[in-house]
């Protein structure tokens, strides 16, 4: 059966994030209906991971299975055809039928933004709002001791799976004031639940001079799920690229 490689983007600020579940509408539920009206009987998707309520992607990755046949134009047609407008395919390949949208991942980028002009309502879905006048250069001096390879304990969910390993490598975490806003860009081999809104916030507390580098280093360094009090606003979240084995970049 043929395999279907799909990169989209969505606005996330309607929806209860990607992953299907009882209370709440999500993408993934949007999708899958999308693709069940498409070849008349259900289909799974499986995703590079998911996102939180109120989270955006610019590029966001997926892989379904089907003999339907239709080109790949012809599947990016019919699904923007059908699906809400806050969702939007942006190419359809397919694949090798061993492929994994999230198993063959190795990295992704986030993008994360605050903006001063709290006053603003345009922005009040798309990036996270702080009125006070952030010290970029010492953020980025702060976001240094992120980069390498660390257990991120500290900055990740405590219902997270036990099991599962905490240990990332952020290959980059740049700090960079824009016209409207600060930019935070996070690339690495994989993040934990909340990890890039924990470490935002605490980079915006230290823009604003109430952590130290020093505080920040003990805090990774403790890897205690309790001693970061720290998660940054869904809103001004954004997947930027889901990088894959043996993809050109």
């Amino acid at each position: 059966m043929p395999r279907y490689k799909v990169t989209l983007s969505y606005d996330g600020s309607n929806y209860g994030g990607w992953q299907k579940q009882m209370n709440t509408h999500s993408i993934q539920e949007e999708i899958e209906r999308t693709l069940e009206r498409i070849v008349k009987e259900p289909v799974s998707i499986h995703a590079s991971g998911r996102t939180d309520a109120g989270v955006h992607a610019l590029a966001q990755v997926f892989h379904f299975d089907s003999n339907k046949n239709l080109s790949n134009e012809n599947w990016k047609r019919a699904l923007n055809s059908l699906l809400p407008k806050d969702i939007r395919i942006q190419q359809v390949e397919t694949v090798s039928d061993t492929f994994h949208a999230r198993f063959d991942a190795a990295g992704k980028r986030y993008d994360y933004l605050i903006s001063e002009d709290v006053l603003n309502p345009f922005y009040e879905r798309y990036m996270a709002k702080d009125r006070a006048h952030l010290d970029v250069a010492y953020m980025q001096e702060c976001a240094n001791v992120f980069i390498g390879t660390h257990d991120f304990t500290s900055f990740t969910s405590s219902k997270l799976d036990p099991r599962k390993p905490r240990i990332k490598t952020i290959h980059r975490l740049e700090v960079r004031k824009e016209k409207h806003a600060v930019r935070l860009i996070f690339e690495g081999n994989g993040f934990l639940r909340y990890m890039v809104r924990m470490i935002s916030q605490t980079l915006i507390e230290a823009g604003k001079h109430k952590l130290t580098k020093e505080d920040i280093m003990q805090m990774l360094e403790a890897k205690d799920k309790h001693v970061c009090r720290y998660k940054a606003d869904a809103q001004g979240l954004y997947l930027v690229k889901v990088n894959y084995k043996n993809q050109e970049e």
